[in-house]
């Protein structure tokens, strides 16, 4: 049964600053006639509580999709208790501004709440059970944004590097069949709902060709899969863009749309594996995988603009079936980076720097669009 929700156009962020979004040409001007260009909230921002990444969102960006509020353990605490207080407060940020919204994500197998693959004793319930619980959770959180989100994340990250499925509670209990019953329910619960496959490391070759045998599959059934969306948690070298562009084509010849999702690009070095927890070997560890505290130098900088430049003309090249393009966090500050591997770390991943400021890339991206040199 659709739960209602109430939507209504209000003048929340009209606080956020004297400017307004249409002062200054944005990425979403000139990005119009290619691909929505999207980013993820926080519920701090979902709320209208950080100003400045409200500025930057109503001027640069079209689409929107949540960092963490939608996932199952906020949504879906606890069996028989939904909150929907904060993904009502993300949504109406979304209806308020305009902007095109993803659901993220229905069925994955971290931030999940314990209960949900389990019995009252911790063993793992029938399939019958698992198939239930699955089916009245995306029939509830997909029926209550019904026509108002565009589209949902209905699987993420159920797929290993090697091809392999991960050994996930879904898995262990279903086998490869709870992802066709995910799309099966979504499908169900919002007929008219863009539905997708979300995945990361996609460039590597046995991980594509399984995702490539799910759409497959999935299409024979005659179950819907729209879109594959390829993360970007990427750093300067790896992948290359000969690897992301095979990975677009496959994509599109097993005859699906492509969303490249959670971009963020990181300057820093690899992390590595750590041999053992002598302090003073952390120490070194940490200076060696955060070295710019301070800031990046400016030819590290020149680099980073330079490869985020490369993707977005990867991008461009590839529009006709490119639906969106999502950065991962607002500002530099927002970044899950910055605490990974280690606590603390400063990481420079996204196109907004601490102080809210566009990157040289942002403008030179605006610079190319307008006057037509990508054509």
């Amino acid at each position: 049964m659709r739960i209602a929700l109430l939507l209504t156009a209000t003048v929340v962020f009209a606080a956020c600053s004297n400017r307004t979004a249409k002062e200054e040409t944005g990425l979403k001007d000139v990005l119009a006639d290619k691909f929505l260009i999207g980013v993820a909230l926080n519920t701090r921002q979902a709320a209208g509580h950080d100003t400045a990444a409200t500025y930057i969102i109503q001027n640069h960006f079209n689409a929107i999709v949540a960092e963490n509020c939608m996932k199952s353990a906020e949504i879906h605490p606890e069996i028989d208790r939904y909150n929907f207080r904060q993904a009502d407060q993300f949504v109406q940020f979304g209806v308020d501004n305009n902007l095109t919204i993803t659901g993220h994500c229905l069925i994955w197998h971290s931030q999940l709440p314990a209960w949900f693959c389990v019995d009252e004793n911790g063993e793992n319930v029938t399939p019958e059970v698992l198939k239930e619980r699955m089916k009245e959770h995306i029939y509830t959180v997909v029926g209550r944004y019904k026509d108002v989100i565009k589209g949902w994340d209905v699987v993420n990250e159920a797929i290993l590097e090697d091809g392999s499925y991960r050994k996930s509670k879904f898995y262990e209990i279903l086998g490869e069949e709870f992802i066709p019953l995910a799309f099966q329910y979504a499908q169900e619960a919002d007929p008219d709902a863009e539905l997708y496959y979300n995945d990361y490391n996609e460039w590597y070759p046995g991980k594509r060709e399984t995702v490539v045998r799910l759409i497959n599959t999935l299409k024979e059934r005659g179950i819907r899969i729209d879109g594959i969306g390829m993360q970007g948690h990427l750093g300067m070298d790896n992948p290359t863009i000969e690897e992301y562009q095979e990975t677009i084509s496959d994509y599109v010849n097993a005859g699906v749309k492509v969303l490249i999702t959670e971009l963020d690009v990181s300057p820093l070095p690899e992390p590595r594996r750590m041999g053992g927890a002598n302090l003073a070997d952390m120490e070194a560890y940490r200076n060696e995988i955060d070295p710019y505290t301070e800031g990046l130098p400016e030819e590290v900088a020149q680099a980073w603009n330079n490869r985020m430049m490369d993707l977005f003309n990867l991008f461009l090249k590839n529009s006709d079936n490119v639906l969106r393009v999502t950065m991962w966090g607002v500002s530099d500050g927002d970044s899950w980076k910055n605490n990974f591997p280690v606590p603390g770390r400063t990481d420079y991943p996204l196109l907004f720097d601490r102080d809210h400021q566009p990157k040289a890339v942002v403008t030179d991206l605006i610079s190319q669009l307008t006057t037509g040199e990508n054509e």
